[in-house]
Parts: structure tokens; sequence; C-alpha cells
């Protein structure tokens, strides 16, 4: 794999070889990231100090592209070392305030013109999201909250970025991988959490003074008891969605189960595709929800973090 780094000043500078690197991507967690551990070139200095943004390329494929945090320069035995080290895309919504606003009526056209597109970020694979009536921005948000609340609560589709750094608004759609016996192992762990799984909500309507109970039966059944209370102002369209709490129990039940597996594979598999097991003792079928791929003087591996294939990301 060959990493690269953009300076301000829009130059390219491909880095040395690299001699160690990580890359985590997930679903459910907004900002991917890298790190990556090169030799030191004194020519290159000047480059690392204008630097904004790094990418990866492994065989021809864009495999990261992103923000760069910080850069590292270490004295060892084995010589002088730069570590670089960020994040995707989505770290520039992240780092952004939004203005608060409110929309009488607000459209996707509307959401990304005024917090998405002025940071750069181009947008791929947008899905139909209808408008959202009476949608607020609250002081304090990051634009990555508005996106994520506009999209994820009001239109049902999670926003994400791909290994080009562009933004995605569509349904996942991974492909299906088979685990079966030929595929080398190094670990493998299932586990069945209760910590964080939620028996209940109750959604306080201040406005109407009403209360709202939303369960999840499966849970209680098992002797789940574990209550959230919601309060709302009686607003419509996406905060009514936000804080109905259905979408709250759902997604604290998807984290139920998880499969934790080790490939001595470089990207074996990306977030969103399926696992289907076919191994001795493990069968059925996972949603990969995250996925980290490593390089160091240990090997090439992938870990993978796998969930019901239904779960909420």
């Amino acid at each position: 794999m060959k990493g690269a780094i953009i300076t301000c000043e829009g130059i390219h500078y491909e880095l040395p070889e690299l001699l160690a690197w990580r890359m985590e991507y997930a679903c459910g967690v907004p900002c991917d990231s890298f790190w990556v551990e090169c030799l030191f070139r004194p020519e290159d200095e000047r480059a690392y100090q204008k630097a904004v943004r790094f990418y990866a390329v492994d065989r021809g494929k864009r495999v990261f592209t992103g923000v760069l945090d910080e850069v590292e320069w270490t004295q060892g035995k084995q010589g002088r070392r730069v570590i670089l080290t960020g994040r995707s895309m989505a770290a520039l919504l992240l780092d952004n305030e939004a203005e608060a606003a409110d929309y009488s009526t607000a459209t996707l056209e509307d959401i990304l013109r005024n917090h998405v597109t002025p940071y750069g970020i181009s947008v791929v694979k947008k899905e139909s999201i209808p408008p959202c009536q009476g949608f607020s921005v609250s002081a304090g948000q990051s634009e990555w909250q508005v996106l994520y609340q506009f999209c994820r609560y009001h239109g049902g589709v999670q926003p994400r970025f791909d290994q080009e750094g562009r933004l995605l608004l569509a349904p996942f759609q991974g492909t299906e991988k088979i685990l079966g016996e030929r595929v080398p192992v190094t670990r493998l762990t299932q586990t069945e959490r209760r910590y964080g799984v939620i028996s209940e909500i109750l959604v306080r309507n201040k406005s109407r003074k009403t209360i709202e109970r939303v369960e999840n039966p499966a849970f209680v059944a098992e002797g789940g008891r574990c209550r959230r209370v919601i309060t709302t102002n009686g607003k419509l369209g996406t905060q009514a969605m936000r804080y109905s709490g259905r979408f709250q129990l759902d997604k604290s039940w998807g984290t139920r189960r998880s499969l934790t597996i080790a490939v001595p594979t470089l990207f074996f598999a990306w977030p969103g595709d399926l696992i289907r097991m076919e191994r001795t003792g493990w069968s059925g079928t996972w949603r990969v929800r995250e996925s980290v791929v490593t390089l160091d003087e240990r090997g090439s591996e992938t870990t993978l973090v796998l969930g019901p294939p239904e779960g909420i990301f």
C-alpha cells in the first residue's frame, strides 16, 4: 500500500514506504481513522508542515481519504520515523459548529447547501429524502449532527463517507462473503451483552402533557430492565421521529449480539458487507459493523466486528 499527502497549496507528495499502518472503518461511528508510520526524509519536512489531507492506495484502489490531524517525528533505535494520524472527511463536519436556524420546511438540498458543500465535500449516491416540516438546528450542534439528524432520523438513511472521501446518502449495499473452513481465522469471539440495551422508553410531550411508553418485548421477556425518559416540546418532523423512542430501542437492541473475527488478510471486508459463517460450531449471517485493517512487524490482519444483519447502524 502507498500513502500520499496533499498540502494546503494543493501539491501531492508520495510518502516513503509505509513501515506500519492501521485503518479503522465503521458504520455507526461518524469518523473513520488512520495511523501510518514511515521513514523520515529531511526533504519532506516542509511538506509535512503544510499537509492537510492524506490518502492511501492499495493495488490501484483508493482505500482511504481524509483529514491529516497530526504529524509526529520520533527518534529511536530504528532511526528517525514519521507518524501521521487523522480521520475521514467527516472530520470537517464534526469540527465545525453549525449556526442555529429554524426551517419551516427543510429539504435535502437545503441541508447539503448550508451544512456540507461549503467544506468542499462532494456527494454521491444521493437517496431521495422528502422535505421535513419544522426542522430546527440548535446552537452548539456540529454540522455532522445536523446532517445526521436530517438523514437518519427523518429520512432513515445513514450518512457515511466512502474511501475516496465522498459523502454517501444511500442504503448499505455491501457484498456477501462466505467465511468457511478454508479461510484462516486467527481469533473469533462471540459476545452477548445486556449492558446498554434499553427495555423501555418513556416519551414525555410537554406541550400536550402526554406520556408514550415504547417497549422492547424481547428484552423484557429476558428479564431486561433499563428505562430511558425523553422529553419533547411537541415539534413535528425530524424532532418527533428523533424522540419517538423506537429508534433508540432498535439501535440498542442491535448491539445485543456481536461477533469479532480476525483474518490474516488485508481488507477482507468493509462495513456493510454480509459475512456468512460456514465453520464447524459457527453458522449464520452477520453484517460488518467495524473493520480494522493493520500491517506491522507481526504481519497483516483484518479485524471485523459483526452484528445482526438487520441491526441499525
